[in-house]
């Protein structure tokens, strides 16, 4: 137990220079990848699995109990996002693939890395898990429509398959979490001491075999796609900022919405781009980058806001 513990610490640590060690060597070698692909639903799965074994009663009551600040936070994520990524794409003027994916990107809910994010910051880390809950539960829904309405611009896009993957690998996998969690009340902290190094494993291995299948066009596209993923996260940070200082949120809930709001869940994003838009490859590459440098932005904001 203190072994699995001691691992866990340790990748959760060191969790963005392990992503940027499995990117290089996948840039290198990307035969030991490439397989990966295949597997982008059932890799962003474990990791929804392993959030869903982290949920408690607690987190929902306190979607319950902060009904405005959790409708200010889901709302703010659905629009800021979304809108940022659809103006980003227009000003640079975006081949359509890396169009896709950067609204892709900006269509999907919270990532739970902002709840980690949060409780560096000092933020209110209940207010941030509630509304990545809240926003997570709303993605079958609310993400594919917004794709749908933003993206149909570069590319053709259909609704319910979209709709049947995001359940797939989000919902069902949140789903199966809590009841394993509710099935297993005496095993459960052993459970947990294993779920987020399998998560992290399964991100790292999805972020690997999107840099690996998509070699030969980073040199030709990473760096604006690299550039746009920047400035789109560092925007929703700064409006999520913003969206606080409006309804003159406390400190701690500005700081939790604000990253929130600026941190994605990059890793499905991915997943809709290999599942559903596989005839645009690229299109998964602002997710892949969005998981890395989110993750660097979110300890540098943290560190200024605490």
């Amino acid at each position: 137990m203190n072994i699995m513990v001691s691992i866990n610490r340790f990748v959760s640590k060191y969790i963005i220079l392990l992503i940027l060690v499995f990117s290089c060597i996948a840039y290198m070698i990307p035969d030991y990848f490439i397989w990966a692909i295949s597997y982008t639903p059932l890799l962003l799965g474990i990791a929804m699995f392993g959030m869903g074994l982290t949920i408690s009663l607690k987190d929902i009551g306190g979607i319950i109990k902060h009904p405005k600040y959790i409708c200010i936070g889901v709302i703010a994520q659905y629009t800021i996002m979304p809108l940022s990524a659809l103006l980003l794409c227009h000003i640079f003027v975006l081949p359509a693939d890396i169009a896709l994916g950067i609204i892709l990107v900006g269509c999907c809910p919270g990532g739970t890395a902002s709840n980690v994010i949060t409780y560096l910051a000092r933020g209110d880390v209940a207010l941030s898990v509630g509304m990545t809950i809240a926003s997570t539960i709303l993605a079958p829904l609310v993400t594919p429509l917004l794709i749908l309405y933003l993206g149909g611009t570069w590319i053709h896009v259909e609704l319910l398959p979209m709709m049947i993957t995001t359940v797939k690998v989000v919902l069902l996998p949140i789903m199966l979490g809590g009841v394993v969690q509710w099935i297993s009340k005496s095993h459960i902290q052993e459970i947990r001491s294993i779920s987020p190094i399998l998560s992290i494993v399964a991100i790292v291995l999805l972020i690997a075999a999107i840099i690996a299948i998509n070699r030969d066009k980073i040199l030709i596209s990473g760096l604006l796609t690299l550039t746009v993923v920047g400035i789109h996260n560092i925007m929703g940070l700064i409006l999520g900022l913003s969206v606080g200082k409006i309804f003159q949120l406390e400190h701690d809930k500005t700081t939790a919405l604000a990253i929130e709001v600026g941190m994605q869940n990059s890793g499905l994003a991915v997943t809709l781009a290999a599942t559903n838009f596989a005839m645009n490859p690229l299109a998964t590459l602002a997710g892949a980058i969005f998981s890395v440098w989110h993750n660097v932005s979110g300890a540098i904001f943290a560190s200024l806001r605490r």
